[in-house]
């Protein structure tokens, strides 16, 4: 006899998305919602943490109650609620964080303190029932750029990480020096379909380095200098930051893969997870290596809540709930015992 699938309330608050979701153990998303905030951040040219929280908290009352009547469920029969808590933007992860925890109070239903890397690091799951542990991450989103060893859930071993910027930073700053608006990733990869990917010579910052980690800062900083000489047009600006981005992100893959035992599959996820362009040049270098190549579909690359309530159902059968007074974190790594990095810009 099989066993009925189970349910988990998942809530995502880190940045400036707001977004509830219900997944149950089956991989099925029973029901989602997302409320973009761009239109009120995009004066600023990027998120303002307070107003991002207070969005927060005005919209996710009315989205859990929602998306439960969009499932046709209950709050008492979810097996558990999910939230993020961290890291992100404190304000935010609190709103999400302390809404999780007066449901899972008022229902008696147990609670998942979700760190939000982890929900990334396992979305392609969600979506791929056939990929197994271990497999190779590489986790590309606005606060984060990291190689990850995923053996298994809770236990990942950071290869990578940025010593500065990560690249959806970089995506984002580049589109703000462009004239291009926030968010800055899309506009990019849609300009640079415009432009030559040769045209600007543009750095290759740590390529061919011994160190293992990523640095964007000098490449962002290039493109201002492009832009402020007047020598260049923005489509081709574009276009040679998108493709000195893919040679970095390929140069330091080719550095792990070389430094580590082989796995079946390569895996990216996060936001920049949905270029287009450095998800063929990811799925090119898996075959170069006779891997599997996995991406989560678009609506699983940017920060949502089914992910996060996906890292609660393959939490469920750990039996490791979280107390209600477990606090929000700014900063939670992954791999706690990673050695450290050298960089102020370290997230992670």
């Amino acid at each position: 006899m099989s066993t009925p699938p189970r349910l988990v309330l998942g809530i995502e608050s880190s940045c400036d998305e707001t977004a509830v979701a219900l997944v149950d153990t089956q991989r099925n998303i029973l029901a989602q919602r997302i409320a973009s905030q761009d239109d009120k951040h995009a004066p600023y040219g990027g998120v303002v943490p307070e107003i991002a929280a207070r969005a927060h908290a005005e919209r996710l009352a009315p989205m859990i109650e929602a998306v439960l009547e969009d499932a046709g469920v209950a709050l008492e029969d979810c097996d558990a609620i999910a939230a993020t808590a961290g890291p992100g933007l404190i304000g935010g992860v609190m709103v999400g964080l302390v809404s999780a925890k007066a449901l899972a109070m008022a229902s008696d239903t147990p609670l998942l303190a979700i760190n939000h890397l982890e929900g990334h690091a396992l979305s392609p799951r969600l979506a791929d029932p056939d990929l197994e542990f271990p497999y190779l991450l590489l986790l590309v989103s606005g606060g984060h750029c990291q190689i990850l060893l995923v053996e298994g859930v809770g236990h990942y071993r950071r290869l990578a990480t940025t010593i500065d910027d990560a690249l959806g930073e970089a995506f984002d700053k580049s589109a703000k020096i462009l004239g291009l608006g926030f968010p800055g990733g899309p506009a990019v990869e849609k300009l640079a379909l415009e432009g030559d990917p040769g045209a600007v010579p543009l750095p290759r910052p740590l390529k061919g380095s011994s160190e293992p980690h990523f640095s964007f800062a000098g490449l962002k900083s290039a493109v201002l200098r492009a832009h402020e000489s007047g020598e260049h047009s923005a489509a081709n600006i574009a276009a040679s930051f998108q493709q000195a981005a893919v040679d970095c992100l390929i140069d330091r893959l080719n550095h792990a893969m070389e430094r580590t035992d082989p796995v079946a599959n390569l895996v990216v996820a996060g936001g920049v997870a949905a270029n287009q362009v450095i998800r063929s040049a990811l799925e090119e270098l898996a075959k170069t290596y006779g891997m599997g190549f996995t991406a989560p579909p678009m609506s699983l690359c940017t920060d949502n809540a089914a992910m996060i309530a996906w890292a609660g159902c393959e939490r469920l059968p750990l039996g490791e709930f979280d107390p209600l007074d477990i606090a929000a974190r700014p900063r939670w790594p992954l791999d706690p015992d990673a050695e450290p990095v050298r960089g102020a810009g370290v997230k992670a």
